[in-house]
């Protein structure tokens, strides 16, 4: 080793001057003018223009392209007020418009300007809810509106539990959870090495979120068991106990089904009281993913479809799906009182203590697998108090009536195909056929199949490029692509369901 006179010394650090502007607080002085320019540029740009019909869904570049014509760099000096206001307007333009009545390619859209206030109002205030003390009305707003929402499932409202989630995936990881932890509680402890091998079930066209959850809590891949489904992509029941007794014949313990309201792609509705049967039969937990479909039990014309899910032990829910709240905003209920508690608590003591000088059973943060979390209940509070539950209801029917619509008239339409006859919820599901693969002689081609699944890819590239139109399209097993409308904007009226089927034939007519 050296000695320290031959250590090499590092020349000292040479700070650069403190900048004016560095400080983590708005002053009125320094901040209101860029500040309000900044919020009239969202609402102008953002809000108003980015949800016009007369605008683009997207103005598209290449990631080469968008590289060099935004500044994206990070430096040692800041940016002047003008030039952040100049990326605000930037960051806008290129950004797709969800919020854009075309853009009907996801399973979120529309800008609520009730949820939108919510959500603001909630950046403002910047909480973090895991207890009263840090954050009262948060914490009896979200035990207000999840007993609500517990009510409207079926759940006791008041001695059931939830939580809000960041996401239908990890709502979808705390059902899986809670079913292990209600299964054998004394997992928590001893951890799953050298136990008994735990299987998860559900459908063949249920989210990935099921299987990726499974992943994460040492589960495996190979323990999520995958149900066929039959031709409207609902869970066959009978191949479910089927597998359940295979399962069983193995030595392995089945814990959970995980059934599925509203799937991603063809929107279909698992039939839930067959599933209870099994489930109570082997004693699994029932999980129900509605995190799409579960808007549709605040409408009395279209709750039939989750006819069962109050039998189930937990939901997903999901109100910036259906509902339209702004992301993100994700529920996890269960009727069962402790078990988010029992499964997760930590106890921390220097957050969690329970000497306080109020009741604690309102910190609610323990039974959280996050610490910090932002209060997504309040856009949905917000836009609840707004409309209330007729103008939910509301909201929901029309979404409906659209899809019927617009499904009604594709049927009849030459080079429109449905992939199901009859959709049940507000995906439909279609082929765009031109004119070119129309004929008896086309159709009879071998390559049919083949030059048909081209379509789609080609189509959207077409309505990205010009920014009329967002659809998305996807394969499902041996079909080849087909384009997924998502209705969840009621906005929305006929014509324009009309303008999205004539936008489909110019977009594809020469093709």
């Amino acid at each position: 080793m050296p000695a320290a006179a031959e250590m090499l010394v590092e020349p000292p650090f040479e700070r650069s001057p403190a900048p004016d502007d560095f400080q983590s607080a708005p002053d009125p002085q320094k901040h209101d003018h860029f500040i309000r320019e900044a919020v009239d540029t969202i609402i102008n740009e953002a809000v108003y223009k980015g949800t016009n019909r007369e605008s683009r869904v997207v103005e598209w570049l290449s990631p080469d392209e968008l590289s060099a014509r935004l500044d994206l760099s990070l430096d040692r000096a800041g940016l002047s007020q003008e030039k952040l206001l100049s990326l605000v307007e930037q960051t806008i333009r290129y950004s797709v418009k969800p919020g854009h009545p075309y853009f009907v390619n996801q399973l979120f859209s529309s800008v609520d300007p009730y949820g939108l206030v919510g959500q603001w109002l909630g950046d403002a205030l910047n909480p973090s809810v895991y207890t009263y003390e840090v954050a009262p009305v948060f914490t009896l707003m979200e035990e207000t509106v999840l007993g609500e929402m517990r009510a409207v499932v079926g759940f006791p409202r008041e001695g059931g539990d939830g939580i809000f989630c960041p996401g239908g995936s990890m709502a979808n990881g705390y059902a899986i959870s809670c079913a292990r932890h209600y299964k054998a509680p004394h997992l928590k402890t001893q951890g799953m090495s050298g136990q008994r091998r735990m299987v998860v079930f559900t459908s063949e066209d249920a989210h990935y979120s099921i299987k990726k959850m499974a992943v994460l809590q040492g589960f495996g891949s190979d323990n999520v068991r995958l149900v066929k489904t039959d031709a409207r992509g609902r869970m066959d029941a009978r191949d479910l106990e089927a597998q359940v007794k295979d399962t069983l014949d193995q030595g392995a313990l089945p814990i959970m089904v995980s059934a599925t309201s509203g799937t991603t792609v063809l929107g279909a509705f698992d039939p839930l009281e067959e599933i209870y049967d099994v489930c109570a039969k082997y004693e699994m937990w029932m999980h129900v993913d509605a995190a799409w479909g579960g808007g549709a039990l605040l409408s009395r014309r279209h709750r039939h479809l989750l006819k069962g899910i109050e039998r189930a032990d937990s939901v997903t829910w999901n109100p910036h799906k259906m509902l339209a709240a702004p992301q993100q905003c994700s529920t996890f209920l269960t009727r069962h009182a402790s078990v988010l508690t029992d499964a997760h608590a930590a106890n921390a003591a220097y957050l969690f203590q329970k000497d306080k000088f109020y009741d604690t059973s309102y910190d609610t943060g323990d039974k959280h697998l996050q610490c910090g979390r932002r209060a997504d209940v309040l856009k949905f509070w917000f836009m609840w108090k707004a409309k209330g539950t007729d103008g939910l209801e509301a909201h929901i029917d029309k979404l409906f009536d659209n899809a019927t619509y617009f499904k009604n008239m594709i049927s009849e339409r030459p080079g429109f195909e449905l992939v199901l006859e009859q959709p049940e919820c507000t995906n439909i599901c279609f082929w765009y056929v031109p004119a070119s693969l129309r004929s008896a002689e086309a159709r009879s081609h071998p390559d049919y199949n083949h030059t048909l699944h081209k379509v789609a890819p080609k189509m959207k590239e077409r309505m990205i490029q010009k920014g009329s139109l967002m659809v998305t399209y996807q394969p499902l097993r041996d079909l080849p692509n087909f384009f997924r409308l998502v209705l969840q904007n009621s906005s929305l009226d006929h014509k324009d369901m009309d303008y999205i089927i004539e936008e489909l034939e110019r977009l594809g007519s020469d093709l």
